[in-house]
Parts: structure tokens; sequence; C-alpha cells
């Protein structure tokens, strides 16, 4: 690698694969000596226009000095990073440090010149774009603050990669040269910049194994049977519009055909592209398919077989070496150890999995970690008895397995602007990026529902991502902040992932009940009640009610403005027959129709063939006569307990009505659609970060640094607390050591009566329950007799570690918090004080920065906040106070992210005002944040 000489070892934090515009990848790394003949190689195969525009001049051929020149880096002041595919260079970026007048030069000098080159067949795929933010990530590492550029006005491609880049510039003219000068801070716009090219690169990338034109299965067996085979059977069985090819090396030389399907020894032998590959060959032979892939430019790889991660030690490192093999080549990869892959689309029509049946065809996305959950989801919605039928099927279908590329993140990239997908359905085995999910939850959230289960997991095995110290219930209370519908349990997320295909979103939580039982009325109004929902009265319509008596009062419900929902229930009567069935279900799609614009949901309890009733009456829907897959004779069997809901077609290609089999299961999807729908309107304006005007933000820094400067992380004393607090308006009530009962004394006189006495020891601190707390002490007598009664119970005063405090006036004791997470990021938390609060988990959370909208909706979350707003007769307390403490802290650990840990306990939140009485705050070198770096794809 380098030379001795050479001021800095290789760099090797700085390698990193990104994906590209068109959805292929790159592996970005530093230049070094080693490089010379794949420079050389790379500047032959660009064209005369492109070293011009480089060089501006012409320049056929590097010289040595010029090799030499430009792979010989020290690392610090001459730098240069090259995108390669295949072990290639596709492009080069450098840049040089130069002084004020443009010479060369070292620290401090901030500025830097940049020059880049990118060959002609891989310029447009946003190469350059990558480079740019990976040299600007170096540069800033590095000390340079300020990128000069200098490019010829012709070459406007180069041009548009600076100006488009969102950083703040300074552009001039002279000599002919355009002179380019760019702040490498990051920007709102350049990171907005950055996003959304992630975006639509991973988009891509996703949509390229979705949507291949051609595919190739290896490992396809001779005779039926087998992983290989069986893959191949279900592509060519679902219609696949594009090229399918079977591959096998043990095919003789003259078989040219398996059923039907063109057969080849090797991907190679194949004539014309090969977008994607399903490889089905035993592990040990998985490299080699991977090597014959890439050179053959297939784009993608669904990887089936098994014996990666999930088998051990061994199985991990060849599931990185896989990763890092294919990407070698530009290739994404799903899996290893998947189930598949499914595309429902007319023009598609892919089943890419071991599911032997194709889904019907849908606004649903599915994602899920785990084959076995993966099939239990398909199985749930393509079941006519109590699946999603019609209309609302599947649009796309991805099982990961082992996940060791294509993740959640990237499908979600994907479902975000795909026409197909109205609702997307997640199992989660775990988050392996919180910070990152969350951020494009919330963005596909605003567009579409997403809804999530999610495991309590660890990170998936070969994966090395830093992981959350947040309790599983504190990330999914940060994914509800973000949008995420948050349920427990497939039946849940497939109960409300069919109410939010195609029913409207509740205006509010009013839920009006109509029904032929009034027993199952009253239970859909208790359920109700337990979801935290307002229901109406239910009306009974009695068992005699006719199809046109349902119409009639669903009709009406909906044109009542008193209600925001509606669930009907409905039991049939005896002696019912599909005739009436069918009656009922065109009763309610009729009415639905004629007052749009409210949900409305089915409970029914099936005795005869009602549910097959209201499914078969869509048009799409199997006709009389047609077997149900997975069900004998197309009937539900009689006693199943866990039955998927089914739909009722609310109009002719328009919503369809779900249908529960239980009132408890319809109200609590109706419930999620409501707090979804609430979330979507606050979206609109999530409120903002406050200004406050005696923040010191500069003198905390300063601060800050002088303490940090003494180790890389510590706990603050209590007058350094107190001091940096006070810098953003926190203002803590002092606690003066008391050791011997004088000095309690000559505190109390400093303080002023009446004070608290408090035992401060670790097993007795905010544990007033313990009795180791006197309060409103008025004079000296008090507080010696106080003392020596402590003494008494706890032990001596070393052991108790007694202090004096000013009485706060009295109030509610709460406790606020904020952590700093290392994969989640930032997190404030609020709740009561005390043991109940503690025991039951009552803590709200949101992610720093906090809006003034927010910090109001995280006190009023937690379930004992009526305790804040005069409960049970009591006298409110300064809520307005509280939530301005909170955006105080917020800003605080926003500003300087050294703050890793602060804890405010007890804050009392009395009448007017509050008193914070304990601090306590943790500095440490802050976390790195990869959201804020360069883009770029996990790394194994």
């Amino acid at each position: 690698m380098q030379t001795s000489s050479d001021r800095h070892e290789y760099p090797a934090h700085w390698e990193a694969d990104v994906v590209l515009r068109d959805g292929g990848t790159a592996r970005v790394r530093p230049i070094t000596v080693d490089d010379a003949d794949r420079l050389v190689s790379f500047y032959e195969q660009v064209s005369d226009e492109s070293k011009y525009y480089r060089f501006f001049a012409p320049y056929p051929r590097l010289s040595a000095k010029d090799v030499h020149r430009f792979t010989h880096h020290d690392f610090v002041d001459r730098v240069g990073l090259a995108a390669t595919v295949g072990g290639e260079f596709i492009a080069t970026v450098r840049y040089d440090r130069i002084s004020a007048d443009g010479r060369a030069a070292t620290a401090p000098a901030d500025e830097a010149e940049v020059a880049f080159l990118v060959q002609d067949a891989h310029q447009g795929r946003g190469v350059a774009s990558a480079l740019l933010e990976h040299i600007a990530a170096v540069a800033r590492e590095r000390g340079i603050r300020r990128f000069a550029a200098e490019v010829l006005p012709a070459n406007n491609k180069m041009i548009k990669v600076f100006t488009d880049a969102g950083y703040t510039q300074k552009r001039s003219f002279e000599d002919g040269v355009v002179r380019l000068e760019f702040d490498l801070e990051p920007t709102d716009r350049s990171l907005a910049v950055q996003r959304a090219r992630e975006q639509r690169a991973e988009a891509r990338s996703v949509r390229r194994l979705l949507g291949p034109g051609s595919v190739a299965v290896v490992g396809v067996g001779r005779s039926p049977g087998g992983v290989g085979r069986s893959v191949l059977d279900n592509i060519r069985d679902a219609g696949f519009t594009g090229g399918l090819y079977a591959v096998n090396k043990a095919f003789p030389e003259e078989q040219k055909d398996l059923d039907g399907v063109p057969a080849y020894r090797s991907v190679r032998d194949i004539e014309g592209p090969v977008d994607l590959v399903v490889v089905a060959v035993p592990v040990e032979h998985v490299p080699e398919v991977v090597t014959e892939c890439g050179e053959h430019g297939v784009q993608g790889l669904v990887v089936v077989t098994a014996g990666y991660a999930e088998s051990g030690p061994e199985g991990r490192e060849r599931q990185r070496e896989l990763v890092r093999h294919a990407r070698t080549y530009g290739m994404r990869i799903i899996g290893p150890n998947a189930f598949g892959v499914i595309n429902t689309a007319a023009d598609v029509r892919l089943n890419a999995s071991l599911a032997p049946e194709m889904p019907r065809p849908g606004r649903i996305g599915l994602f899920a970690q785990s084959g076995a959950i993966g099939i239990a989801l398909l199985s749930r919605l393509h079941r006519r008895g109590g699946g999603v039928t019609g209309v609302t099927g599947v649009s796309t279908f991805v099982s990961s397995g082992n996940r060791a590329d294509v993740s959640g993140n990237d499908v979600l990239q994907y479902w975000y602007d795909d026409p197909d997908t109205d609702v997307a359905l997640m199992y989660l085995e775990s988050i392996g990026n919180p910070r990152k999910f969350t951020r494009l939850a919330r963005r596909t959230a605003a567009a579409k529902p997403l809804v999530v289960v999610q495991g309590a997991g660890s990170a998936p095995q070969g994966h090395a991502v830093r992981a959350t110290r947040l309790p599983h219930a504190t990330v999914s209370a940060l994914l509800r902040q973000a949008g995420v519908i948050r349920v427990e349990t497939i039946t849940e997320l497939v109960d409300t992932g069919l109410l939010l295909a195609r029913q409207p979103l509740p205006g509010g939580a009013r839920v009006a009940i109509v029904g032929n039982s009034e027993s199952l009325g009253l239970l859909t109004y208790d359920a109700c009640l337990s979801e935290g929902l307002r229901p109406l009265a239910p009306l009974d319509l009695t068992t005699a009610a006719t199809a046109e008596d349902f119409h009639r009062a669903l009709s009406g419900a909906l044109a009542d403005d008193s209600c925001d929902a509606v669930v009907v229930t409905a039991i049939p009567a005896v002696g019912e027959g599909p005739e009436e069935d069918a009656a009922l279900a065109e009763a309610l799609r009729s009415a639905a129709q004629e007052v749009p614009g409210k949900p409305v949901l089915v409970v029914h309890v099936e005795l005869g063939g009602l549910a097959a009733a209201l499914s078969a009456a869509m048009s799409t829907a199997p006709q009389a006569g047609a077997k149900t897959p997975g069900v004998e004779g197309g009937v539900q069997p009689a006693g199943r307990t866990e039955r998927p809901p089914t739909a009722v077609p609310a109009s002719e290609g328009g919503g369809l009505i779900p249908a529960y089999p239980a009132a408890e299961r319809a109200v609590r999807a109706l419930a999620e659609a409501v707090k979804y729908a609430q979330w979507r309107r606050e979206a609109v304006d999530p409120g903002r970060v406050p200004e406050f005007e005696d923040i010191d933000e500069k003198g905390s820094a300063e601060l800050i640094g002088g303490l940090l400067a003494r180790g890389q992380g510590l706990t603050l004393g209590v007058e350094e607390t107190c001091e940096l607090l006070g810098k953003y308006g926190v203002d803590v009530h002092r606690a003066l050591p008391a050791p011997i009962p004088d000095d309690a004394a000559e505190a109390a006189r400093t303080l002023g009566y009446p004070v608290a006495l408090k035992a401060t020891a670790p097993h007795l601190r905010h544990r007033a329950d313990l009795g180791g707390v006197r309060l409103d002490l008025a004079d000296e007598e008090q507080l010696r007799r106080a003392y020596a009664e402590l003494g008494e119970l706890f032990g001596t005063p070393q052991e108790l570690r007694p202090v004096v405090q000013r009485m706060a006036p009295r109030g509610v004791d709460t406790v606020v918090r904020a952590v700093i997470d290392p994969a989640a990021g930032a997190v404030l938390s609020f709740g009561l004080a005390g043991a109940a609060s503690q025991l039951l988990g009552d803590t709200a959370h949101r992610l720093i920065p906090v809006t003034d909208r927010q910090a109001g909706s995280l006190i009023r979350s937690i379930r004992t906040a009526p305790l804040l707003f005069g409960w049970r007769g009591s006298t409110p307390v300064d809520t307005p106070a509280l939530e301005e403490l909170m955006l105080r802290v917020s800003r605080l650990v926003d500003d300087h992210p050294e703050v890793v840990a602060v804890t405010l306990e007890p804050v009392v939140v009395a009448a007017h005002g509050l008193s914070v009485l304990g601090a306590s705050v943790r500095l440490a070198p802050p976390p790195v944040r990869d959201d804020l770096g360069p883009r770029t794809l996990p790394v194994y």
C-alpha cells in the first residue's frame, strides 16, 4: 500500500459501497500506489472530449509523472478516491489543499481544489454526485472547510454536479473558466438533495429486482422437485412476461430446454442480458455463480440458498464475503436464505419465490424478514374464506431472509413512490438502523399507511450495525411518533391493512354501530370504549331486519355528521341462504357507495356463507363454484377460530368493506386507523422549535469543551451541572451537603427556611416512599430533630449523604430525561416520578429536536396525564412551564451533541411555575451521525 514516507496510514474507514442513480452499486475507496495500472487502463477508456474537459487541453495519455502524482497521496493534504465496479476504476476524484493564493499548502489552510473524471460509459449514473459526497466528508474530516473547482463553460454536466449539490457556493468567470467555490458544511438543502438522491437510487435498485426483463434460475434440477425447480415452475406458472432461463452445469450439452424453458449450463452461455438471477445451488457453489453473473452483467440476485449467518460463525463470514463479492460487480442481493420475491403487476407477473401460487393482484405491499411469516401472510391474504379478496390483494412481496443487503429500508424507498402500492405491511424481526428507518417511515407514512409488526430480536446475524440501548417499548413509541402503525400480531397486521387498503381514513373517533344483534352491538360498543374510541349508542335493527333495513340504517349513519365511522354488526337468521347473503352484501355496498367518505366495517358471526357471499360479489373475486386455494371445497372449515377478515365490495373497482369475525378485531383495526388519521392531520403542521433569547449557546460550547478536555466522558458535578443548565435557562434548586448537623443548620440559614432534608445515598435517592426525606422544616430545632431521626432509621451520615434544599411549592413530581442513543439518535422522555409510573412503564418519548406541538403532546400522552390537569378536583398545574422546560432541554441536547444524557428528577410542577430539585448531566464525545455523512450501504 502506501510507503513509509506517507503521513497517514491507509484510511480503510473511507471505503464504502454506494447505490448509483440507476440502482447499480459501486465501491468507493482511496487510491493507492498499487493502482497505477488500473489508473492507466481507466484513462485509456475515457474519451478525448472528457480528457479535454478535465485538463483544459488535449491530453491523450498520462505520463509516468502524472501516474505517480495521481496514485501517491498523504491522505491529508492530497487525497484521491476511485469508484470501482468489478475491481476496475469507473471514476476518480481528488483534492489538493491550497493556500489563499492557490498554491499547495498544508493545515491550517482550509481550502482545497477538487477535480473529477468519469468514464463516458458511466456518465449519467450519478457517480460524480456520489463521489462528491464522499470526498467532501473526507475533506471535513481533514479540516478542509471549502472546495474550489475550475470548469470549462462547455462542461455542463460537471457544473451541474456542483450546483445541484445544495452547498452554499459562489460562482465567478475569469479567463474563459468558470470558478466555483462552495462551503462543505452540510446545509438543509444539501441534506435534502442527498436524501432525495438516496431515495431515487435505492428505489431504483429494488425496482430492478422486482421488475426484471429476464430471469435465470441457477440450480434447476432435471426432475420435478427441489428448490430450484420449484422456483422455476412458479415463475413459469405465474405467467412471467419476460425471458426465463433454466441453468444447471449438470445439464447435458445437447439439452436445449426444460419443459419448454430454454436451458443452459452456465449464465455465461445465455445470449442477451439477464436482469435477475435466482440462486438455488449448494452453498459451496454460490461464489462461482456470483462470478458468472457479475461477468455477464446481471443486475441483481435472489439467493434462496441457506447455510449462511443463520448457521454460525463460519456462515456469517461466508455471508459477508457473498455481499462483498456481489457488490464488486455492482449487483444487489435479496437473501441469502430468502423465500423470494413477487410482483403481481400485469406487465411483470413475477413469482420468483417458493410460494406455489401467485397471490391476487392488489394494492398491498408486503415485506417479511422471516420466510415462515411471509408464508403465513401470503396465505392469510390469499384465502377466499378469510383473505383479502377482489382488488385488495398484493402489489409486491419481498421476503429478505438474512437481509444481508436489501433491507426493509430499501423496500420502503421503493414503496414510497410506487403507484401500485397504497398500503405497506412489514414484519420486522429487528430494525438494524432505527434512525434511518424512522426518517423513511415518517416520509412514507405521510403519503400512505405503514403497518409494522416488530419483533424483539437483535440485529441480523453478520451485520455491523450499532445496537440501540433503548428498550423495545421506547423504540415502538418512537416509531408511532414517526407515523408507523404499530401492531402486535400478524392477525392485527392483516386486519389493519385490509381496512386501510380500501376505506377512507376516519375524520375522528366517533363511531356509529348498527346491526341486527343487540348483544353483538354491545360487545362492539365495549370494544370501542376499551380502544379509546367514542361510540354512539348502538342501533338495534332486531333479528327481523331485512337487507333494505340494513341499507337504510347504514345510509343514515353515514349521513350523520355526529359520527366519523360505522361498524355494522350482522348475524344471519336461521334458514338464510346464499340469496339472502348476497342481498345483504349488495345493500351494504350500495349504501356505502351512496354516502362515501367514511370508513365502514362489518362484524359478522359466520353461521353460513355470509363471508363468501360478501367476497364473491366482487367481479374480480372467484366465481360461483370456483375452489378457494387452501380451503377444501372453497368453504371455510367450521370451528376454525383464527379467521382472517374478508372484504365486502363497496363499488366496482373501488373500495372494499372489510368484514371481521370478531368485534374486538374490527374495532382494534379501526382504532389504529383513527390514530393514524390524527397523526396525518398533525403532520401537516408539526410545530416549530422555538428560539429562546436567554440561551447562551456559545458560552455553553466553551464550557463543554473545557470540561471534556479532562477526559473522554464524565458525569458533571453539582456546580458544573447547574452552570451548564443555567446557560439554557434551566434553574436547579441548590442542594447543600450536610455531613454533620451543624453543616445542615448552616445550609438552612444560607438557603432560608422552610427547607427539606434528603438522603442522597444511591439506595435512598428519589425514594421518598422509604422515608429518606423530611419536608417543611420550619426552623433549626425541627431540622436537627429530623437529622437525628434519619440517622436512627438509616445509619450514619456517611451512609446517608444528607443534603439540605430550599422548599419548593407543592405540585406534581415529574421526570424529564434526554439521552443520545447511538442507533436511534437523541430522545426526550417524560413521565411522573414515583414507583407506580416506573412499574407501569408510563413514560412517553419524542425524538429531538422537539417542537412546541410535540412537547404538548408528550405531556398528554402518558396514562397518568390527568393528574396534571385537575384530576378529581385537584388544582391543575402549570403545564406551559413544563413544556418550556422540555423544549429547553431538547435545545441543549440538539445544540450540543456532546451532552449525551440529561436527567431532571424530580421536577415539581406547581399551579404556577415549576422547580427542578435534582439534575445530572453526562458529557462524552458525540456518537458518529451516519445519517449526516455521505450515502453508503451497510458495512460487512
